[in-house]
Formats: structure tokens, C-alpha cells, sequence
């Protein structure tokens, strides 16, 4: 277990990536890393002792580490459940501070009838489409969407629904690299500066905006797609983790992107899907046609595996 790993006297924990990008990899933390990513939380938080943390989620990964070493930096309680769709299905009885989710389990905390102050929302990428209905439904939690890795440590930027900007945690600043994509620093981390593969627009050196991964873009008659961006406009015309945007060569654009969608072949479903997509999307942004395939491909942590598409029209 995780809280062995913890309090053992070693001065790091083993954990693993997220394996976005491929298999997850073993990775050392130092203790002292974590402990000053717990108390950015807890400041931004305001969290004390006689605070309430909950823990819906597996502690395998850093999301699920993070909050029991926030309630062990804090000395508070942590109400720890089993992984499942309906976190805090039952009053607590008492008031929540903060709740660590992904986005499976929003409809659920929604339904919940505990009083809860913050939620943060990481592990994947979170729809408008869920936003706006978290927003509509539980104006009452304050909802954050969470950025960061494994490697610093869970999050390090935090982004209210309902807003495009994510603000860095205290003690942390950003810049970009030649390629536009996010470097982050944080003076007393040991793995700072961090270089990463998110091309983002830079608001400040606390704040950014995030468009996608760099090893996703497609150049297309010279634009740059960003895939991440293509789908957050489509979430609204297809379910969550159905479908993403794939490159395939074609003769008139080098490259096109192409909707990738998980089911059987349906003609009438794919000509309402480019229409829908040329209603909420920029000409240049709309896939350019619709792939079915039997299932999508995932990694060992849930994640697409966004596999090109041979052939072209």
C-alpha cells in the first residue's frame, strides 16, 4: 500500500507515469517534492487541520497518493471510498473541503447529497458539455479542472469551470520554449524546470492557456490542428471517450484530420456528425470525414491511444 511507501525511511516513493504517450514508466518522487506540492494545495485551499479530504479514487496513481499526503501533511481527516461512479453516495455527515475526481464521477458527485466546498477534477480532459451541466447542477462546489504529471507531482496549475485559464498553484511559475510549449519552474522542486510537450498560449508567468499536445498536431494545407481543441467543440454532439481526431494522408492537404468514432459503420450518423461539427466549428477546423472503428484503443490507465489512420480520400 501507498502509506507504507509513505512512512517507510526511504526518501523517495516509486510511482508511474500516465502513460499518455505510451507504457507507464516507474518514476522516483522525492518525499520532500511532494510534501511542497501537498502544501501549494492546501494553501490554495485554505485547508487546516480540521479540514475533510476525500478519496474516491485508486491510490496506484498521483492523484490518489496526493490526497493522502495532504491529509497526512495537514494531520486532517480523509474519508478514503472504493473507486466508483458515485462518490459520496452518502451524507457524510459532515462538511467536505476538498474531493479529488475524474470526469466519470462528475454526474455522480452531482447526485451526492454530502455538502461539498471544492472538487478538482484531473486525469482527463473535461467536456463543456460536463461543465456547464456541473455548474447548472452544483453551483454549490466550487469546480476546478487540474493540470500537471506524475513528475511534479500531481497538479500545478488549477483552472475554475467555466474558464479557459489555468493559474499556477503558489510557487510555481511558467514560460514557453522555442516550440511553444509550457516549461515549468518552481525554485525548490527538484525536477525544476520541467520542459513539457503542451503547446499553450502564455497569460502571464502564472497563468496559461492549454491547446493540446505537440506530438498530436496535425499540419493540414499548412494550419495547425489541434486535435484536443477539435474534440472539446465536438463534445457536445458525441459521448465522452467515443471518438478523437486522428491524421491521414490525403492528396489536396498533405494531411487532413479525420474523426475517429467507436461503433459499426453508419453513413447517416457520420453525414449528421459533419454537419453538426460545420455548425460549431471553424471551416478550417472541421474533420474533413468520419472513421468507424470497433473499438477505441486505450492505455493501461484509460487513456486513448490515438492510432493514424492509413489511406486517403
Amino acid at each position: 500500500m501507498f502509506i507504507d511507501q509513505w512512512l517507510d525511511t526511504n526518501d523517495y516513493i516509486v510511482a508511474h507515469t500516465s502513460g499518455s504517450t505510451g507504457t507507464p514508466k516507474p518514476i522516483r518522487l522525492l518525499k520532500t517534492d511532494m510534501m511542497l506540492s501537498a502544501r501549494a494545495t492546501i494553501a490554495h485551499f485554505g485547508l487546516n487541520a480540521d479540514s475533510t479530504l476525500v478519496l474516491p479514487l485508486s491510490d496506484d496513481y498521483i492523484a490518489g497518493k496526493m490526497m493522502i499526503v495532504r491529509s497526512q501533511v495537514l494531520g486532517a481527516r480523509l474519508i478514503v471510498e472504493p473507486p466508483s461512479r458515485r462518490p459520496l453516495a452518502t451524507d457524510p455527515g459532515c462538511t467536505v473541503n476538498l474531493i479529488a475526481i475524474v470526469p466519470q464521477q462528475i454526474d455522480g458527485l452531482i447526485a451526492s447529497p454530502a455538502h461539498v466546498c471544492s472538487a478538482i477534477v484531473g486525469g482527463a480532459p473535461v467536456s463543456p458539455d460536463e461543465e456547464r451541466r456541473a455548474l447548472d447542477m452544483r453551483p454549490d462546489i466550487v469546480w476546478w479542472a487540474t493540470y500537471g504529471m506524475t513528475e511534479t507531482c500531481s497538479h500545478v496549475a488549477l483552472r475554475r469551470f467555466g474558464s479557459d485559464t489555468y493559474h499556477a498553484l503558489p510557487g510555481i511559475t511558467f514560460a514557453t520554449d522555442e516550440r511553444g510549449c509550457l516549461v515549468i519552474s518552481n525554485p525548490y522542486a527538484s525536477w525544476s524546470p520541467l520542459v513539457t510537450n503542451d503547446i499553450v498560449t502564455l497569460v502571464s508567468p502564472h497563468a496559461f492557456r492549454w491547446h493540446g499536445r505537440a506530438d498530436n498536431v496535425i499540419i493540414s494545407g499548412g494550419l495547425k490542428l489541434h486535435p484536443e481543441e477539435i474534440e472539446r467543440h465536438l463534445a457536445g454532439i458525441l459521448s465522452p471517450g467515443t471518438y478523437y481526431i486522428a491524421p491521414r494522408p490525403s492528396r489536396e492537404w498533405g494531411t487532413e484530420a479525420i474523426l475517429v468514432v467507436q461503433g459499426g459503420d453508419d453513413q447517416e450518423l457520420a453525414n449528421h456528425i459533419l454537419t453538426e461539427a460545420r455548425r460549431v466549428l471553424p471551416s478550417h477546423m472541421c474533420p474533413k470525414d468520419v472513421v468507424f472503428i470497433p473499438e477505441i484503443q486505450r492505455t493501461s490507465t484509460g487513456k486513448i491511444r490515438r492510432i493514424p489512420v492509413r489511406g486517403s480520400n
